[in-house]
Order: structure tokens, then C-alpha cells, then sequence
């Protein structure tokens, strides 16, 4: 695979979500109260749409799948991914269903809690355009519990017979008993990006390095697991490596994840290593953290990789 910005071409499937954001939030006023805030903004969201429209913005040619409403939000978050170069014409409306959506009241720290409606994703596992997987060279399935280990892994393999190679993470937080759900997709996946609460509680290990070896063992090729701000753990069965996190001003978490996750499949593309593709997504997470939404920040692939340099740089002083 090759770094040529008009060869490369991704294809996501999985989760759309509409976003609200509202910083920064200390309190919900009591009753009919009224506060004010610095900042409200809509944003794209949720595993497949946040992860195509920051790979859009690192030069990937992507097509995005899912399921959204025949509803004003539906319109809005179509506009908003194709204002950043996402192909949507894969985006299937439903009428009478609202497009999946949060409220995030973001807290001074960047953390925040949500309010969220499920609505149109939970019709996703009806909804494959399995022609379009054959033609990419990335498949990412953007949020694997919606669809069960036997349809994932169905959709996984044909990726990967098209020659894509696959990526997934998953939205379930780390309850046991969740892994065994999607598990029979595993040994289809050439990545698999979830977070250190995850992995722990997934796996039932005491460390994240274990839970990471439990995932390889169970057949997938390349672990590669955020930890906030500690260092990535990148797992494969010749072992492990880790990976720091980049220190900036943080304003929002929401959809770093989704960030790294792009990030990564893009240094992959490029030929890059696991090692380096996830320095490349933590860089990537970075830009999205210091802003409001999915969407934040003005950078590219050269701008993110001259971060990438300039950090070197000043650790090498």
C-alpha cells in the first residue's frame, strides 16, 4: 500500500452520531435555571462517521456506511461530512427513526458525561453495501457490537479477500461477558483499537499488557490499545511495545478515540509500522483534544507529522 493520497481509499462502516457540545459545564442549574457557557458547537460522531472524517482530513480517500434519519439531523451531519471530503452517498435513511444523537456537557477538564439516543445505528446490522467493501483498501467497522461476531467477521473477511486490511473498535464499554459477543470476529481482524478499560474488562486481566496478549491469542493480528493519557500498548504475538502520548492543552476528550483511530489506519496506508502508525494517531488525537468536537482543528497529514518532528525535536534538546 502505497502513501499517494488519490490511491488510498478507506471505507468505514459503523456508527454516525450528531453531536452537541456545550463548554465548558460545572453543574446542571436546578429547575427552570439558566447558566451561561463559553461555547456550543455540533460536531460528526460516533465511531465510523468521526473516524472518515478525520482520515478525509489526513489525505485518505473515504466512503462512509451507516444508517442516519430522514430527519434535519441526519441533513445536518451528512453536511458536515461532506464539507470535510467524506463520500456519504452510503449513508441509508430511514423515515420515522431520528438520526442517532448526544449532548455532551463538557467539563472544565475536558471529561464529560453524555446524553445519547441510540435511534437509527441500532438499524445498522440491516443496512451492508457489501459491493462497496471490495472496492478499498481499508476497511474499518466502526463499532463491532452492533453487529455480532458472525456478521463482523463475515464482513471482515470479505475485506480482507478484497485485499483491504481491517480495523474495528467497539463503543461497549469493558463489561465481561461483552467480548464473547463479537469474539468469532477476531481472527479477521488485522487491528484491533480499543481502550485500556476494555481491554481490562473484556479480558478479566489485571494489566493492560495482559488483556493485550488475551486479544492476540484470540487471533487478532495487531493490538494497538489507548490508555488516556499513558503510554499506547501495541500487541502483536512477537510482543509489545509502547507507544507516549503527546501532552497539550486539553479542552474536549470527545473523539480523540475516534482521532487515534484514523490517525492509525492512515500511518498504516502510508507503510508505516504499527510503532509509528500509533505515534501518528496519538499526534492526531492531540490536534482534537485542544478543541470543541470530533471536528476540531485545521491540520493535515504534513502539519500533524511536523508535530510529530517538532516534539522529537525538543525531546532530543
Amino acid at each position: 500500500m502505497t502513501g499517494n493520497d488519490a490511491q488510498v481509499r478507506a471505507f468505514t462502516i459503523g456508527a454516525h452520531v450528531l453531536d452537541t457540545l456545550v463548554h465548558s459545564v460545572e453543574q446542571i442549574p436546578p429547575g427552570q435555571g439558566a447558566t451561561l457557557v463559553e461555547q456550543i458547537a455540533i460536531s460528526p460522531a460516533g465511531t465510523a462517521a468521526a473516524a472518515a472524517m478525520v482520515m478525509s482530513k489526513l489525505g485518505a480517500n473515504v466512503r462512509t456506511c451507516g444508517v442516519i434519519g430522514d430527519d434535519q439531523s441526519g441533513a445536518m451531519l451528512t453536511k458536515l461530512l461532506q464539507s470535510h471530503g467524506v463520500d456519504t452517498t452510503l449513508l441509508h435513511r430511514i423515515s420515522g427513526v431520528q438520526t442517532s444523537a448526544s449532548v455532551l456537557p463538557i467539563r472544565p477538564d475536558g471529561s464529560r458525561p453524555a446524553l445519547h439516543v441510540v435511534g437509527a445505528n441500532q438499524y445498522l446490522a440491516q443496512h451492508i453495501p457489501w459491493e462497496a467493501i471490495d472496492d478499498a483498501d481499508i476497511v474499518y467497522l466502526g463499532g463491532l457490537e452492533f453487529y455480532g461476531g458472525e456478521l463482523a467477521a463475515k464482513i471482515l473477511r470479505r475485506a480482507r479477500e478484497g485485499g483491504a486490511f481491517t480495523a474495528a473498535d467497539s463503543l461497549s464499554p469493558g463489561f465481561p461477558g461483552t467480548l464473547a459477543y463479537f469474539e468469532s470476529a477476531l481472527p479477521e481482524l488485522d487491528y484491533l483499537l480499543p481502550n485500556d478499560e476494555q481491554v481490562i474488562g473484556w479480558t478479566g486481566a489485571s494489566t493492560l499488557h495482559e488483556g493485550c496478549r488475551r486479544l492476540v491469542e484470540r487471533g487478532v493480528r495487531c493490538v494497538v490499545a489507548t490508555a488516556g493519557a499513558d503510554p499506547t500498548v501495541v500487541a502483536t504475538a512477537d510482543g509489545i511495545t509502547e507507544v507516549p502520548a503527546y501532552a497539550v492543552e486539553v479542552v474536549d476528550t470527545s473523539g480523540c478515540g475516534d482521532a487515534f483511530s484514523a490517525g492509525f489506519m492512515r500511518g498504516i496506508s502510508l507503510g508505516l509500522q504499527p510503532e509509528r502508525a500509533a505515534l501518528l494517531a496519538n499526534a492526531t488525537a492531540a490536534q482534537v483534544a485542544q478543541g470543541l468536537g470530533s471536528d476540531f482543528g485545521d491540520y493535515n497529514l504534513d502539519s500533524v507529522q511536523q508535530f510529530i518532528i517538532s516534539r522529537e525535536q525538543e525531546a532530543n534538546r
